[in-house]
């Protein structure tokens, strides 16, 4: 039964034409996203029909209803009927006209959308007929406005223009419409749209009525110039401040306040590269948290992204860190070198030459500010009535108190007298218990002068030397970065690490300051983090660290070669012999060895290529895979290491057999008690110094760099020795 069951899902399931209302109905979820996004698109059609007065009505954030009434040249009566359909539109006929359309309006399916997922209906007169006519629409065709009644249009009372009237939005649309914010919210979202059509417009009146208990009225009379616009609209404090800009595709130079030449006489029309700029930005003394940018590009309200990050950068080295400006650009550019059609809301389009656009208007920019930045005013609050002016008394007394109080000595208490003048509101001090008194940019002396191990120096080691060297270099770190795979199995070990993740612990690590180690032997280590003093085992830490490096470099090591390679049977003879464990197995150690052998040698492509580990043909290991530069393994360990990938890494599946070699590389990179004894040493001290300064001043630096701390560390690996604040409750009882 079961193999019945899984044929039949196997089974594709078959191509179904989609209906058309559903099709409408997902068309219409593209376009209008919210009430604000309905508006945007009347709004248009009503600028495209020559309006000169616009009025809104909105109630509930325009869920409930949402109106818009103009005074253009209305719509045929004969037109009504298709006027909801999709793709009906007066604006073009074929396709070249696209290139050189010049209206909002061009694919005809703002209403189609609006009928698919509202009650929508609309009142409409043209000059030239005696009467208005009323349509209501459902599903993008006509409809009754009553059962039983005709669908037909029915005439009625009515100015010359258009009325439409859109009520119960996203009434079928349940998810959408719970996915909208309040009513005020979308309220505040229509203002925004009429407030940037009307700065644009400053010659069409505009006004949005809130209907309701309590209604709210925006109006906005015609006006002659933006700046009386923005003045009106965002109010005195950005228009007082505001530098008119004007650029061209022709203009050597930004052209100022005081000159009024004609763009537009100078652009060639059968240029399709020309443009002009017109834009009205604000100089250094305002200064705003959120950046306001209204950016029109061929009369139509878009978003760019780049615009907008180019603009920053110019005011970047004239505002202070955090304020943010207010830029208002109409950029003009010839109709064949745009394209309109590139996103469902024409929220975006793309034009010629765009960097070269952008940049040339930055440069206006900054010579605009620059020739303003000569000066500016700075604004001061006067005393309250009843003030008293302080004598020099005062003063004297009023810094001697100053001065205290940088000296930590007592607190701070004004006179009277100077209290009476003003009173400045007082840092929060804080206490020294939660003072944090280290910096991670603390660097010691020592740091700057790596010490060599002499076990790797040549002629030191009998597995050989490594070429390079961390005294004969510079200790400047490179970046660890991760490789370009495609291998699911290790997409899906980089994704098990990244879930694995524990954010505080992750912090910790990220921003601790070293103390120092405890117990070498032990592999203990002192970290500090805010006020909190940590003990952490730094084996665990680190073989963590070097499974994470593994992972993250897969299939672009760097390497380290050996020089003489050593032989890999010898290596693994060394490991074997002194490895107790062999005395309880079923094989004799030569065996052992062989089999070892026999398991690597077929696999050195496979080792080579994905892990730089390189074994020559006649067996000789000649480069191991390096994790982090800067930092040698104890060589000591690579015979133990080699004899762990035979019976320790899974060759079967390949997922296992990538996550266990690497935790077998990663526990042979982790410093700590050598596995193969150095017989006769004198360096002990010396390679005990070495080990030190690797494991303070690489180690510990690459952990708070790439690791990504699992949980599991949190066990028994970071454990919280002392905390400031504790320490202090202590000392206090004292």
């Amino acid at each position: 039964m079961a193999s019945e069951d899984s044929n039949k899902t196997a089974e594709p399931l078959p191509i179904c034409r989609l209906h058309e209302s559903l099709i409408n109905r997902i068309a219409a979820g593209e376009i209008i996203h919210r009430p604000a996004s309905a508006l945007k698109e009347l709004i248009e059609n009503s600028l495209d029909a020559g309006a000169t007065s616009i009025r809104v009505t909105v109630k509930d954030g325009g869920m409930k209803l949402l109106q818009i009434q103009d005074n253009g040249c209305g719509i045929r009566k004969s037109d009504l009927s298709i006027l909801a359909e999709r793709f009906t539109t007066s604006k073009l006929k074929t396709f070249s006209d696209l290139s050189r359309i010049q209206t909002y309006g061009f694919r005809g399916e703002a209403l189609a959308s609006i009928s698919h997922v509202s009650h929508l209906s609309v009142i409409t007169k043209t000059k030239a007929e005696s009467c208005a006519w009323k349509a209501c629409y459902a599903e993008g065709h006509l409809a009754s406005p009553k059962p039983g009644q005709s669908i037909d249009p029915k005439p009625c009372a009515g100015n010359d223009g258009t009325t439409i009237t859109i009520e119960d939005m996203f009434y079928n649309t349940p998810t959408r419409l719970s996915a909208l914010k309040s009513s005020s919210e979308e309220y505040s979202r229509i203002l925004d749209v009429l407030t940037k059509y009307a700065i644009h417009n400053p010659k069409v009146a505009f006004v949005c009525k809130k209907a309701g208990p309590m209604p709210k009225v925006f109006q906005h009379p015609s006006a002659s110039e933006i700046p009386n616009t923005i003045r009106l609209l965002y109010g005195h404090s950005i228009a007082k401040e505001l530098v008119p800009v004007k650029v061209s595709s022709k203009a050597k130079k930004s052209i100022q306040e005081d000159e009024d030449e004609d763009m537009e006489a100078d652009e060639p029309e059968d240029d399709p590269e020309a443009w002009h700029a017109e834009a009205h930005i604000t100089n250094a003394n305002y200064q705003a948290k959120k950046m306001v940018f209204l950016l029109f590009i061929n009369h139509r309200l878009v978003e760019s992204s780049r615009m907008k990050r180019a603009f920053e950068v110019v005011y970047n080295g004239i505002l202070p860190k955090g304020s943010s400006p207010f830029v208002y650009l109409s950029l003009e550019i010839d109709p064949r070198s745009v394209d309109v059609n590139v996103h469902p809301t024409k929220r975006e389009v793309h034009f010629l030459n765009e960097e070269e656009i952008i940049e040339r208007i930055s440069d206006a920019f900054q010579k605009a500010l620059a020739v303003q930045n000569h000066s500016r005013t700075f604004e001061y609050q006067t005393l309250l009535t009843g003030g008293v002016a302080s004598t020099e008394q005062d003063f004297s007394k009023k810094r001697k108190g100053k001065q205290r109080e940088d000296n930590d000595a007592m607190d701070v208490e004004d006179d009277e007298s100077s209290s009476n003048v003003s009173k400045a509101p007082k840092l929060k001090k804080t206490l020294s218990q939660h003072k944090v008194r280290t910096s991670l940019k603390d660097r010691t002396l020592d740091s700057m002068f790596p010490v060599t191990n002499p076990a790797q120096v040549a002629g030191s080691s009998s597995q050989g030397q490594v070429q390079d060297e961390p005294s004969a270099r510079t200790l400047k770190s490179r970046e660890v970065k991760e490789s370009t795979c495609f291998l699911t199995s290790v997409l899906d070990l980089r994704r098990k690490i990244m879930k694995g993740k524990h954010r505080q612990m992750t912090e910790i690590l990220e921003k601790h300051t070293f103390v120092g180690i405890v117990d070498l032997q032990r592999s203990l280590s002192l970290i500090q983090h805010s006020t909190n003093l940590y003990l952490v085992n730094h084996g665990s830490l680190a073989e963590e660290l070097f499974y994470q490096l593994g992972v993250r470099q897969f299939g672009n090591f760097s390497r380290m070669k050996l020089d003489p390679p050593p032989p890999l049977r010898t290596l693994v003879e060394i490991a074997v012999n002194a490895e107790e464990s062999t005395k309880h197995s079923k094989l004799n150690k030569s065996q052992i060895i062989d089999r070892i052998v026999k398991i690597l040698m077929p696999r050195r492509e496979m080792l080579a290529e994905y892990f730089s580990l390189c074994i020559s043909d006649a067996g000789l290991v000649e480069s191991l895979p390096l994790l982090l530069r800067d930092y040698t393994p104890n060589l000591n360990n690579l015979p133990s290491f080699l004899m762990r990938l035979g019976p320790q890494v899974d060759w079967a599946s390949e997922m296992e057999c990538f996550d266990t070699f690497l935790r077998e590389l990663a526990y042979f990179y982790t410093p700590g008690e050598t596995v193969v004894p150095v017989s006769g040493s004198d360096d002990e001290q010396a390679q005990e110094k070495a080990e030190r300064w690797q494991i303070q001043h690489v180690l510990f630096p690459a952990m708070r760099r790439y690791l990504s701390a699992p949980k599991s560390l949190l066990d028994r690996d970071v454990v919280q020795a002392a905390s400031l604040p504790d320490l202090y409750k202590v000392f206090e009882r004292c």
